[in-house]
């Protein structure tokens, strides 16, 4: 679905990714991990189309998609779901949501779109007609991923979805998010949450320093006591 051919992101003269090549199937569930600082969100943000690439190819179904105008990006079948939310707090709940079928193939299902959302986030179906800057972090970002899934993509990119979050809430976040994977949606995840992320992902990458250092199955990855401890952050002598 998606391939990644050593593309580069610079911020001026400073370069943030270094030829990096993935690749992510249809209905695949992929997690990008590795330390603070790495590239995970400059990387989500590329394939979003918000950051120019500047160098290498992106290929979407078979298209080059490398040039392609960012607002374009929705229309190919890709939505993101941004670190932070960014939601439109004084907007009501349903109105947030409704602004991600803007599309006209998205707007013909926004009703039937608007129930899956409420399905899957029962806790939004009460409070669709309140402000979303009053709801709970937890249900902001429940907000956030349902306006991307009013679009109806065929791949959700999700950044940090669990970042400030208690516990609690973040376990409901992530049987969403393998609910959402199991209904067909291929997600690439990039979460600083690694024991989570790498136990509903069916394949991962590790990225550091702007370059992909390692990818494979989770289990493979977490047996290598080297990467548990340099890029994973977690104790090389326990399971996670």
């Amino acid at each position: 679905m998606l391939e990644l051919s050593s593309i580069r992101v610079a911020y001026g003269q400073a370069t943030a990714l270094w030829d990096v090549s993935l690749s992510i199937a249809s209905g695949e569930l992929l997690c990008v991990v590795g330390p603070n600082s790495a590239g995970k969100s400059t990387l989500i943000n590329a394939i979003a189309g918000l950051h120019r690439i500047s160098a290498g190819q992106m290929h979407f179904d078979g298209q080059d998609i490398s040039r392609l105008a960012p607002h374009r990006f929705c229309g190919q079948g890709i939505a993101l779901v941004p670190e932070g939310r960014r939601l439109f707090t004084e907007m009501s709940v349903r109105e947030n949501l409704e602004l991600g079928s803007y599309l006209r193939a998205a707007r013909a299902q926004r009703s039937q779109s608007l129930e899956r959302v409420c399905a899957l986030f029962p806790a939004l179906r009460e409070k669709l007609a309140q402000p979303a800057g009053s709801l709970s972090g937890g249900q902001q970002q429940m907000v956030a991923i349902g306006r991307a899934l009013m679009a109806q993509p065929r791949l959700l990119l999700l950044d940090e979805p669990s970042l400030g979050l208690a516990p609690g809430i973040v376990l409901d976040l992530f049987e969403a998010i393998r609910r959402i994977h199991a209904d067909g949606i291929a997600v690439l995840l990039v979460e600083q949450n690694v024991s989570m992320a790498l136990r509903i992902a069916e394949r991962a990458a590790v990225l550091e320093e702007g370059r992909i250092v390692a990818t494979g199955h989770p289990d493979e990855l977490m047996a290598q006591p080297e990467l548990r401890r340099a890029y994973l952050g977690l104790d090389a002598a326990h399971p996670a």
